[in-house]
């Protein structure tokens, strides 16, 4: 885990990766498709995540697509061997991008997040890759997590968070199409108990991390600035926006 968070705060990016919030409509509400990685191998051992992975030079066509066109092709076949379901390219909606600032010598993908209404077809996920699929809705995913019986990253958890007051998958992708991609540039605090992002005072700050993670929640009444923060020092985490940027 250590090592995967150290890599959300790393500026040596040396590729890219896609991830797919696969969306229905369930009887409930909005539903999305979380995938359980193996807890005992790969990138977020045992965490419920998007389908995704990294860009390959197939993607690329050699390096001669776009970032973005790349990206859309790797979404489509990470999607594809994960859980063999075949997406079109051109329905794919971006909607977030996360690379992170130099604060960390290990190394990460930057990813760009893309939402679709799930296809037809049946979901046959990988077992080398996935161990169990499940259609949740993003407030009851929320609240596992916040029980701590599911794990999740903070790009999942933060795209749930944008997720969970929508109504269906037309409203969903109606927002996420109307507004920018978004990028989300993160810097780790030093215990890594809680992620700042670019639109935060205190992200530029040099400061102890006593300074950076008060022991009274940051909305607390005598809070002050700019906030954009992921408090993860306890269950259930906290996420603090005060300028409105990204969910």
């Amino acid at each position: 885990m250590d090592s995967d968070l150290a890599r959300l705060t790393d500026d040596e990016v040396p590729g890219s990766a896609a991830t797919v919030v696969l969306l229905r409509d369930g009887e409930r509400g909005l539903e999305v498709l979380l995938a359980e990685r193996p807890r005992d191998r790969g990138s977020f051992a045992g965490a419920w995540v998007f389908p995704g992975g990294a860009v390959d030079e197939t993607d690329t066509a050699g390096g001669r697509l776009a970032p973005d066109d790349a990206a859309r092709r790797a979404a489509v076949r990470e999607t594809r061997e994960e859980i063999g379901l075949e997406l079109d390219p051109a329905e794919l909606v971006a909607f977030s991008h996360w690379t992170p600032p130099a604060t960390s010598a290990q190394k990460r993908l930057s990813t760009t997040f893309f939402a679709v209404r799930v296809p037809d077809g049946d979901i046959r996920p990988d077992p080398a890759e996935v161990m169990a699929v499940e259609w949740i809705r993003p407030a009851d995913a929320l609240d596992r997590h916040a029980a701590g019986s599911m794990s999740l990253w903070p790009p999942t958890w933060v795209t749930l968070h944008g997720l969970k007051h929508a109504a269906s998958v037309d409203d969903a992708l109606a927002e996420l199409r109307s507004g920018d991609v978004r990028p989300y540039v993160s810097r780790m605090s030093d215990d890594g108990r809680m992620i700042l992002w670019q639109e935060d005072d205190e992200y530029e700050a040099e400061r102890e991390h006593e300074e950076l993670a008060p022991d009274v929640p940051d909305d607390a009444p005598d809070a002050r600035g700019n906030r954009h923060r992921l408090m993860m020092d306890r269950l259930p985490w906290v996420y603090i926006n005060t300028l409105g940027a990204g969910f």
